[in-house]
């Protein structure tokens, strides 16, 4: 996990959906078992709160390429519009 002190939502856009969710799911568990002092659950918090937004827009770039994909008139798929993560 990146050191949150200095900026919580410091690296969140350079994650895979794969890493951020499951740093994400770490963050949840701590806060849940409350395993960290206040200061520390404010800075999971606001890291979680970016993680989550990041997997939302991931996951809906996801939806709009699959939509994007052009069936043939022979029932095939064609190809996808490559989408835009950043």
């Amino acid at each position: 996990m990146t050191d949150i002190k200095a900026d919580p939502t410091q690296g969140v856009a350079d994650l895979s959906f794969e890493a951020a969710l499951k740093e994400l799911e770490s963050i949840v568990d701590r806060l849940e078992h409350g395993e960290a002092p206040l200061e520390e659950a404010i800075d999971l918090y606001q890291r979680g709160a970016a993680l989550k937004a990041h997997c939302q827009a991931r996951l809906e770039a996801a939806r709009l390429r699959v939509e994007q994909i052009v069936v043939g008139q022979d029932g095939t798929a064609g190809r996808a519009e490559p989408a835009d993560f950043k």
